[in-house]
């Protein structure tokens, strides 16, 4: 369970207490997922919160064509799931599956107030995360709205690199929000040595 200490120590550029993490751990439950495995379906109540400790996933929703739109990637020491369906228990739009086999820490909604409530760098760690969540929907906004797709690339591959090895391009050009043949020509853009780290083309 070091990866989950860590990250909260890197969070809240605190030390948590061997007390307080032992409680911590109490609420939290260990979960595997094997690849193409969900982890909640459009229409039920997204009960956890899933924090990775290893593997890839990936929450999206399908519209009506049965088009999939990416919205959440997460790897290791990021948490992905509805967060409005877990806190008012209203049916999920959504979908996340595993890309990668993965192991995760689920944690209810009142296991998390709980928390909130008992646990300060808990506390703070939350309001640090929403806050940050909030800037990244809101850079993201941004780039969809004003970013050309060959700018939201190349800021997707800085700020995260290894993700081109582990998500397909299907996969990222969904994210992104552009069509897949639009990204193999940014890609064929590219330099030699960019383009042989980015990932496999299927999925």
């Amino acid at each position: 369970m070091q990866v989950l200490r860590d990250y909260i120590d890197q969070q809240t550029r605190s030390t948590i207490s061997d007390a307080d993490f032992a409680l911590v751990m109490t609420e939290l439950l260990p979960y595997r997922l094997q690849r193409k495995q969900y982890l909640l379906q459009a229409g039920e109540v997204c009960q956890y919160q899933a924090f990775v400790m290893q593997g890839a996933l990936r929450l999206y929703s399908v519209d009506a064509r049965g088009n999939k739109h990416i919205h959440v990637l997460g790897v290791e020491s990021r948490w992905i799931g509805d967060r409005e369906s877990w806190s008012q228990l209203t049916p999920s739009p959504y979908y996340i599956d595993a890309v990668e086999d993965s192991e995760l820490l689920l944690i209810n909604c009142p296991q998390a107030q709980g928390l909130v409530r008992t646990v300060p760098l808990v506390a703070e760690l939350v309001r640090i995360q929403d806050e940050r969540n909030a800037i990244a929907t809101q850079k993201r906004l941004h780039d969809a709205i004003s970013c050309s797709a060959e700018e939201r690339y190349a800021a997707f591959i800085a700020q995260h690199p290894t993700y081109v090895q582990r998500f397909s391009q299907l996969m990222i050009a969904s994210y992104l929000g552009i069509s897949p043949e639009t990204l193999s020509r940014i890609r064929a853009k590219l330099p030699p040595v960019s383009a042989a780290v980015v990932g496999r083309p299927g999925g």
